[in-house]
């Protein structure tokens, strides 16, 4: 089903998963998404690398494709233009489109540093995700539902907040249709976000998306790539905490940031699971609380 038939209806749940490397990556991933489909999402999506290389495009294709066989779920896959070709991201979206996939997370990508970034420059024909976006609606029409990302605290590579939004407000006129946001920690740099958004004249649902915090190290790496900032009385808390208490106050931290956005009447709320089941189980148990978990204390 395509995205756009659920928007403004409900306030969607989505998660978002990256494509496993190896066959115990896929097995494990194809676990927390069984247990995940009891929640009933609005949808999942599936990235694709930075990069977008031959065999990342295979990944992310292979993953979408088996979501779709083997499970009920309306699935939405990343494609990223860097490094293709008109007729390569043609030959992308024919493949899904047969598959009956209707909905596209539209994304520029990250170029790679060095002299294989430069021959990835050389070589890519759309250079923006308004391109990619426009690009999809010219030879698609509305067969796909088509979602962008945004940035509430701003791209990394843009130098402004404002710039930024009008990067944005080029992708939504190219015709996305929703937004999902950058992850972020507090929720004043959301609230904020969308108020600029509608004053700017951006008028699509936004999605917020949420990364609840495993481990001190990878939020920090995380957060160093994206440029999301983490607050410091959260910083404290799990600086302060032992290794085994740190998930626990990051999942209860997520929960009170979605609490506060649902009663601000958000979009939706997308999380980005890390093809982890755990965290996300706890949160939507407690804001779904007529609909427990039935991972019977398994998810992983």
């Amino acid at each position: 089903m395509p995205i756009r038939e659920k928007l403004g209806r409900e306030t969607l749940f989505s998660f978002e998963f990256f494509p496993p490397k190896t066959a115990a990556g896929v097995r494990s991933l194809m676990r927390s998404i069984h247990k995940l489909e009891t929640f009933s999402p609005s949808f999942v999506s599936v990235t694709m690398g930075a990069g977008g290389t031959d065999l990342q495009q295979k990944r992310t294709r292979d993953t979408v494709m088996r979501i779709h066989k083997e499970t009920s779920l309306t699935i939405m896959p990343h494609l990223t233009a860097i490094g293709k070709r008109k007729e390569e991201v043609r030959s992308e979206l024919d493949a899904f489109a047969a598959q009956g996939v209707t909905n596209i997370f539209a994304l520029r990508g990250d170029y790679p540093a060095g002299d294989n970034g430069q021959a990835i420059r050389e070589r890519t024909e759309l250079h923006y995700a308004n391109e990619l976006v426009a690009f999809i609606r010219e030879h698609y029409g509305d067969h796909f539902s088509i979602g962008v990302a945004g940035y509430p605290e701003g791209h990394p590579e843009t130098p402004s907040k404002l710039q930024d939004l009008y990067n944005l407000k080029r992708k939504i006129d190219a015709g996305a249709e929703f937004i999902i946001t950058q992850l972020f920690f507090d929720n004043r740099e959301f609230f904020d976000f969308r108020d600029r958004c509608q004053l700017i004249g951006i008028d699509v649902p936004i999605i917020a998306g949420i990364m609840p915090i495993l481990s001190r190290q990878g939020i920090l790496r995380m957060c160093d790539l994206c440029g999301a900032r983490i607050p410091a009385s959260l910083l404290r808390q799990i600086f302060d905490a032992s290794d085994d208490d740190v998930a626990q106050i990051g999942i209860e931290w997520a929960y009170r940031q979605c609490e506060e956005l649902l009663r601000e009447e958000v979009a939706g709320l997308h999380f980005y699971t890390l093809n982890k089941s755990k965290a996300t189980c706890k949160i939507f148990t407690r804001l779904r609380q007529n609909k427990a978990c039935s991972c019977n204390g398994e998810c992983e």
